[in-house]
């Protein structure tokens, strides 16, 4: 086998990722410290935190009821109601974390980013990340193939 010039080195970019926003900023909230997330989740995140979410990413309304296991109705009540209850609100708090790991590792682009999650991954048994991510179990192994990925390890 002949030796080439694409070697892994080209696929990992030549210069630090710019600084992203973190999750709170991606919700919409003031502070991104893990007190202030741990009570906003247990507060339960306001509708306004869900606005911003979409926006950010370009999800759907209905991408993100079904990432947060509940009938659109019932996304429709929390729209309503002005928050999502607890562990609606740790789910988007998990779902924020992996999103802007994605846009780390896909240099800020939103569409790359939003793509990767959506479509099967080869380190998670060809199943989407944002499938995968339903639990924190998940959530962690998708972290992870973020991490092995920008370490240049094919996953």
């Amino acid at each position: 086998m002949a030796v080439t010039d694409k070697s892994v080195v080209a696929f990992v970019p030549p210069h630090a990722p710019k600084a992203r926003p973190r999750i709170g900023t991606t919700l919409g909230l003031k502070s991104m410290d893990v007190p202030t997330l741990i009570k906003a989740a247990s507060a339960g995140l306001s509708w306004n935190s869900v606005k911003k979410f979409l926006g950010a990413t370009g999800f759907s309304q209905k991408q993100l009821a079904n990432y947060l296991d509940i009938p659109e109705r019932t996304f429709a009540r929390r729209r309503e109601t002005g928050s999502l209850d607890r562990r609606e609100s740790e789910k988007l708090l998990r779902l924020a974390e992996i999103w802007e790991a994605g846009l780390d590792l896909f240099d800020g682009d939103e569409t790359r980013t939003r793509e990767w999650l959506v479509a099967p991954a080869f380190g998670l048994g060809n199943v989407s990340p944002i499938d995968y991510a339903r639990t924190e179990f998940g959530g962690r192994e998708v972290r992870a193939l973020i991490g092995r990925i920008a370490g240049g390890v094919f996953s």
